[in-house]
């Protein structure tokens, strides 16, 4: 029983990236009404017959969704049953199935009677905490067998600062991002790292202070990573979850940055802004892990 979780968990947590890469695509291609106003079928029917690629791809991410919602829901009634007894398990499991549902609702709710952009950046953000709860449960599940020993580990506080305050500003990073592509403003500054490299004037109309606005808080959470694996390898060498995981963390807000400013360079490739997607996701999963390395911590020290 206990390997069978562990293959659910992998396709779950597997599931969840395709359904966050699936919702950027969608938003990258135009694609949100592919199915018109209508919702949870296309276009009123079942098989629509009228076919059209925005169609197929909004069609797409609302099976894969619905699929993956089927896999959360087992996965977190079956780690409540199993891993109930580990401190973290039954609320990362209400968390992972909510927060799923929530965006779905979301998304649904876009469909039937539209949103602004701001409201439909949030879209992504809750459907990233979801991906993190699954993501969590995945390693409390590899736990068990010892794979991920991290109970020991003591956390200071000027680590518990930055694992809180990078934790919470990658959300708004997350947000400043979802926003550009939903206001449309990928492409209002044709130009990397300013928006006009002939002119450093500041941003002359919102779209512009979309864009620049996500680009400042990009690399302010690049400088501030970068800083905190500075102090990590002068002081954390002994701790290999600390160490390996932050030199993972500035891996991917690395890609993170080349990615965003290759999708400028390349005039919104469709495969360079997926990727992009897929390296916060990955960023914010390994942020998520040092929250709860952090919570166990604090527990640990009382």
């Amino acid at each position: 029983m206990r390997r069978s979780l562990k293959w659910l968990a992998v396709a779950t947590t597997i599931g969840m990236i395709l359904v966050l890469i699936g919702g950027a695509l969608v938003t990258k291609t135009g694609s949100g009404m592919g199915c018109g106003r209508s919702w949870p079928l296309c276009n009123g029917k079942f098989v629509p017959l009228d076919i059209t690629p925005e169609l197929v791809i909004e069609l797409a991410h609302r099976l894969v969704s619905g699929v993956v919602g089927i896999l959360v829901l087992v996965l977190s009634v079956w780690s409540w049953k199993a891993i109930g007894h580990i401190r973290e398990t039954k609320f990362l499991s209400f968390l992972s199935f909510f927060f799923l549902l929530l965006q779905g609702l979301i998304g649904a709710a876009a469909v039937k009677w539209g949103q602004s952009s701001f409201v439909l950046a949030l879209h992504f953000g809750i459907s990233l905490i979801s991906f993190a709860s699954v993501f969590l449960l995945t390693l409390l599940i590899f736990e068990i067998d010892k794979k991920f020993e991290a109970d020991k580990l003591k956390i200071d506080k000027r680590m518990s600062f930055h694992i809180i305050g990078l934790s919470i500003y990658s959300y708004l990073v997350i947000y400043t991002g979802a926003l550009v592509r939903h206001t449309k403003s990928s492409l209002v500054c044709l130009d990397w790292p300013l928006c006009k490299n002939d002119s450093p004037a500041l941003p002359s109309d919102m779209w512009e202070w979309v864009q620049m606005g996500h680009r400042v808080a990009a690399g302010l959470i690049f400088i501030w990573i970068a800083y905190v694996l500075l102090i990590v390898i002068r002081n954390y060498k002994h701790q290999k979850v600390i160490y390996w995981g932050w030199i993972i963390a500035f891996i991917l807000v690395s890609l993170q940055v080349i990615a965003g400013a290759f999708i400028i360079i390349s005039r919104l490739n469709l495969y360079i802004a997926l990727l992009h997607a897929f390296f916060i996701t990955c960023l914010f999963g390994v942020l998520s892990y040092f929250l709860l390395l952090y919570s166990r911590s604090k527990r640990n020290h009382i």
